[in-house]
């Protein structure tokens, strides 16, 4: 039997055995999505637990995946699975509180000398602001770094949810903010400096690893770290600005 004919069958009967069918199929997808977010939240949780809050969005995806939809299940369950990973991760509540206050400082520093200097910010600007030398400036764009991401894409997977099977649900308010969010984030990853946008598009959008974008762009590691979180902040910054505020 072909996947299309699982999916046949299971829309048309909600039968258990097609659904676990499905899940067999798609387990991969899962760890290609969880191996790729252990990258970065290693150091906080299991690479096992990662993975067993990535099958609770498969599940999810293939019960609410609209066959007729044109749109490949693959890349409407990947975005199921982050958002299910990332929420989970929200719960565990394991980001510390010292590390949200630094972030929201920075990102308040970023967001005051753009509107003062009006040019991008560099890591001596903070530095000077801050009156704080550029290695600790660098080290906590490092620190905040997993932090940025998950609330980043947090942001994008739930709330700029482009592939949603239910848009012909949502009110025309919540279209418009959609719209809206979508329109805020192209804006503000095309005002990046060349080098911030590479990564943005690499590390999102191609779905290359730090070491990865490290090697395109002759770069370490902790570097692209650094600038991906300094990127991050000046993109939250602006979504601030029109009162989406509310990630950790």
């Amino acid at each position: 039997m072909t996947i299309e004919e699982i999916w046949q069958k299971y829309k048309n009967t909600s039968d258990i055995f097609y659904k676990q069918e499905l899940i067999e199929k798609y387990v991969p997808l899962v760890r290609i999505v969880a191996g790729r977010m252990y990258n970065f939240y290693g150091g906080n949780v299991e690479f096992d637990e990662l993975l067993g809050f990535g099958i609770f969005g498969l599940i999810d995806a293939i019960e609410k995946f609209e066959v007729k939809r044109d749109i490949k299940f693959e890349t409407y369950a990947q975005i199921r699975i982050r958002g299910s990973i990332i929420d989970s991760l929200r719960k565990l509540d394991w980001v510390p509180r010292s590390l949200r206050k630094k972030s929201k400082e920075y990102e308040a520093v970023i967001s005051k000398l753009e509107n003062k200097l009006f040019k991008n910010v560099t890591v001596d600007d903070i530095a000077n602001e801050l009156n704080v030398s550029k290695e600790e400036v660098q080290s906590t764009l490092a620190e905040i770094s997993t932090f940025n991401i998950v609330s980043f894409e947090e942001l994008i997977s739930l709330k700029g949810d482009y592939y949603s099977a239910n848009q012909s649900q949502l009110t025309p308010e919540e279209k418009i903010s959609k719209e809206e969010i979508k329109k805020i984030l192209k804006e503000t990853i095309d005002s990046l400096p060349e080098k911030e946008k590479m990564i943005i598009s690499m590390y999102y959008f191609d779905e290359l690893t730090y070491k990865e974008i490290g090697e395109v762009l002759d770069l370490s590691e902790s570097r692209i770290s650094q600038i991906h979180s300094k990127a991050i902040l000046k993109m939250k910054g602006s979504l601030n600005k029109i009162g989406i505020d509310d990630l950790y």
